[in-house]
């Protein structure tokens, strides 16, 4: 089986599940098949991927021991079995999550990527802040250390 044709079939099982899991249910990561970090990023657009490699490659020059997997369908980086972040790309913007305490910690650098509920957001249209990125690693890790 070609890689394209596993992306595809991987791709109809996540639009199956969405299109037919009941209202408030769970999703379970295994049953929609993106399985590694590497899977999610093929799922976008190549200026896209770029991006979260590049994300990925500053999360491992911070911290070089992290640990990746999938979790609530994003990429998600820990240190010690702890959470660092997960990261997201949607259509117009990255998204970092539970990055708790960062906003408060770093109000002047990220009042304009505030988003609900203490989750970040950089426009993909703008230039990503990566040493931003790299000091909210740091940030994360020293609340773990």
């Amino acid at each position: 089986m070609s890689d394209e044709t596993s992306l595809i079939q991987r791709l109809l099982r996540i639009i199956n599940y969405w299109t037919h899991r009941k209202k408030g249910e769970r999703v379970k990561d295994k049953k929609v098949g993106i399985n590694s970090i590497d899977e999610y990023i093929a799922t976008f657009p190549e200026t896209v991927q770029e991006i979260l490699k590049e994300i990925r490659g500053v999360i491992h020059s911070e911290v070089p021991d992290v640990q990746e997997s999938i979790s609530y369908q994003m990429p998600t980086f820990k240190l010690n079995g702890k959470r660092i972040i997960y990261i997201a790309a949607f259509k117009k913007h990255i998204g970092i999550f539970g990055a708790s305490g960062v906003v408060e910690a770093f109000p002047d650098e990220l009042s304009a990527y505030a988003g609900p509920k203490g989750n970040l957001q950089f426009p993909i249209n703008q230039p990503i802040p990566y040493d931003l990125i790299r000091k909210i690693v740091a940030f994360r890790v020293s609340k773990i250390l």
